[in-house]
């Protein structure tokens, strides 16, 4: 493909994607309907309207496709919010959300703005990881994906909120009488080898037959083999029918039945039944994404993750088998023996409309729906391949999944598109989540499930993480806690109530902050900031578990293990004061106001606009505040362009450095404390090379 029918191709893709992404809103009966909470687990309709749009412009930012932001407000709105990590900030209180009519209005903006990048943008091919063309279209999948997630939301809203529509309107169910649905059978599957990812994310093609230069999501590269021993399948997804016989055994009122996770998850969710069942006096109904149909009996179920376990535990007793969810290994097998290619129609949405079909409508091999009609779970909890590396661009897609809790969904559904109906996709939920999903069940030996590692052993983290938590080199005391006690000495006499560490890394200055000197009381709340979910998931997981463990490189392959704990820290008894978010600190939410601190250390020459930061951090602090900045000012293009640079260069033949600068654009709202400081710190690399740097440390007040 030459380069303008790759712009060509390119560009009806995304038209395409964004249109539909658009048009299934139009499932929304009014405006209001935008605004309400489908489950309270998930922000309003409001915010995925505006998320997809943002994540183009975040992404294209960081590609260095387009030079500047469409809406900054827009753009710290809906950037982060979608799973329940702490730093996804689902406080309803923290929101003022725009119209609707304002936000069709941004995506537009958007619209054209990503129209403009494929026109006009220089190209180098080949579209590859490390193209930032790459960033386009991983801003079109990650709408697809959306896409699906949305329309479950909209499933989930209150039927007056919802209305039908032409182009989403879901197969005629056919009256099954439930006696009449056919009987599911198990299939036997002899024991083979399979091999899943697309090896190395830098080369031209990918490891997995026929998928060479399709997009991939990082964690589907890397390489995992496995031999699979035999087992048996269900010939067929679990029905309606089916999985009526564990209701009617009073599956979901047998606690045995439930492992603790899931039953914890059913006595929250009070749940007796499938959550899209509907009891009515007459019978069994189903509910659609805008409406509720008469059962289809013939259907596979649609449950979480918990309820297909309970199932599988239930038809164990009752059979006497070793009844489970299948692993990933397994469903590959299963995939492998289909005869499925990805060009086989059974990869595309066959049921002609937006909703399941029956489970025996689409034979593939001896199995039907290996791929397509709903997801299926599997019980093995995602994990990275060998080889594993994060997109620079989008870090916080698998790395914070990687946490036993989210298990994986495979095969896609009726409405999975792009990269999702791919054999190498690897997605994964959060157990109690729902998506347009159900499963089959596998009798065989004990799953062999990949154990995630208890050691952090990204070289970056790890290095941050000894950095922030580890011992101390060369006599050079720990930094991050040299500049807590520099800036809690300068609130001495001042009120200390709310703390921002803005560039937080993976948090032991925030710690410091809330724990204060000796002999004195810390700040009351400490939020943390960075634009890192690898940094802002470490920092969390040790307020969360009390405990963090990574593995140190000695040289070439050689590791040391490290444990840290928030006892031998001795910040038990100030965590709950300490909570960690993901943001950008050039354009941060509107919330992040009234700060009696803010500690910016060693980030003003990692920002893309650290001039914006400067001019506008004023407006977060109150008046008497302090900000405390640190840096080394290693000023580098890869960071900063060059034209951004603070300092260190020459204006008018005099040199002019980053001092110069911080005085220039600080000196209308601050005034300086005392003089700079000299703070050291050493960061190990490996045994034996350090890096020995030293920041300057300079403290300001906010004046009136």
């Amino acid at each position: 493909m030459n380069e303008a029918e790759l712009r060509k191709t390119l560009l009806s893709y995304f038209e395409t994607c964004f249109d539909r992404y658009e048009s299934l809103f139009g499932c929304l009966r009014s405006d209001a309907a935008y605004f309400q909470k489908s489950i309270s687990l998930r922000h309003p309709l409001i915010f995925y309207f505006g998320h997809t749009a943002t994540f183009f412009v975040n992404k294209l930012l960081l590609a260095k496709l387009i030079p500047e932001r469409i809406n900054p407000r827009f753009e710290a709105l809906f950037a982060v919010g979608v799973d329940e990590m702490s730093w996804d900030d689902l406080d309803e209180a923290n929101y003022d959300w725009p119209t609707v009519a304002e936000v069709k209005a941004y995506r537009q903006q958007v619209r054209s703005a990503v129209t403009r990048v494929i026109t006009e943008a220089s190209w180098c091919g080949p579209m590859s990881w490390d193209n930032p063309w790459w960033a386009i279209l991983m801003g079109i999948e990650h709408e697809l994906i959306h896409l699906e997630t949305s329309s479950v939301l909209i499933r989930q809203h209150r039927l007056d909120f919802v209305q039908p529509q032409s182009s989403w309107l879901p197969v005629n169910a056919k009256p099954v009488d439930c006696g009449a649905v056919p009987k599911n059978a198990l299939v036997n599957v002899p024991a083979g080898a399979v091999t899943i990812g697309k090896g190395d994310p830098h080369a031209d093609a990918c490891a997995s037959a026929g998928e060479a230069r399709r997009y991939g999501w990082d964690n589907e590269y890397g390489v995992h083999y496995a031999e699979v021993p035999k087992f048996s399948a269900s010939r067929m997804l679990v029905s309606n029918a089916e999985f009526l016989a564990f209701v009617d055994a009073g599956g979901y009122a047998e606690d045995r039945f439930w492992n603790e996770e899931g039953l914890g998850w059913r006595k929250f969710a009070k749940a007796m039944h499938p959550s899209f069942w509907v009891k009515q006096p007459d019978g069994w109904a189903l509910r659609l994404m805008c409406e509720e149909v008469p059962m289809p009996w013939d259907w596979p179920v649609e449950v979480n993750c918990h309820e297909a376990a309970a199932f599988c535990v239930w038809k164990a007793e009752v059979t006497g088998m070793s009844v489970r969810l299948p692993t990933e290994d397994e469903w590959y097998r299963l995939y492998d023996l289909s005869g499925i290619t990805p060009e086989t129609p059974a990869q595309r949405r066959l049921s002609g409309g937006c909703s399941a079909v029956p489970v025996n409508q689409y034979a593939q091999g001896d199995f039907y729906d290996v791929v397509g009609n709903v997801w299926q779970w599997t019980c093995t909890p995602i994990y990275p391949l060998a080889g594993f590396e994060a997109h620079p661009i989008y870090d916080d897609f698998s790395i914070p999944t990687f946490d036993t809790r989210h298990n994986l969904i495979k095969g896609g559904s009726w409405i999975s598109c792009g990269n999702e109906a791919l054999r190498a996709s690897r997605y994964a939920f959060r157990r109690h989540f729902f998506q347009h999903a159900g499963f089959r069940y596998v009798v065989g030996e004990a799953p062999l499930v990949p154990q995630v590692s208890h050691y952090e052993d990204d070289a970056l983290l790890a290095q941050y993480a000894e950095f922030h938590f580890g011992q101390s080199y060369f006599d050079v005391p720990n930094f991050p806690r040299a500049v807590a006690e520099i800036s809690l000495k300068a609130m001495q006499g001042k009120p200390m109530r709310r703390a921002l560490d803005i560039g937080c890394a993976v948090g032991r200055t925030s710690f410091e902050l809330a724990k204060g000197l000796p002999g004195a009381l810390g700040f009351e709340s400490v939020i943390g900031v960075d634009f890192s979910a690898r940094f802002i998931n470490l920092a969390d997981e040790l307020v969360r578990d009390g405990i963090v463990r990574y593995a140190l490189t000695d040289e070439g392959s050689l590791q040391s293990f490290r444990e840290i704990t928030l006892a031998k820290l001795g910040f038990t008894d100030c965590s709950a004061k300490v909570a960690f978010l993901q943001g950008d600190a050039c354009n941060l939410k509107e919330n992040h106001r009234e700060y009696d601190l803010v500690v910016a250390a060693n980030l003003i020459d990692r920002l893309y606009d650290p001039a914006k930061f400067l001019d506008e951090i004023s407006q977060r602090i109150v008046l008497g505040g302090v900000l405390v900045l640190t840096s080394p000012y290693t000023w580098l293009e890869e960071h900063t362009p060059r034209a951004q640079w603070l300092g260190g260069f020459r204006r008018d033949g005099e040199r002019y450095t980053t001092l110069d600068a911080l005085h220039a654009h600080l000196s209308r709202d601050f005034e300086p404390i005392g003089a700079p400081q000299d703070v050291p710190f050493v960061i190990r690399e490996t045994a034996r090379k350090f890096q020995h740097s030293v920041a300057q440390l300079t403290c300001w007040q906010r004046r009136a």
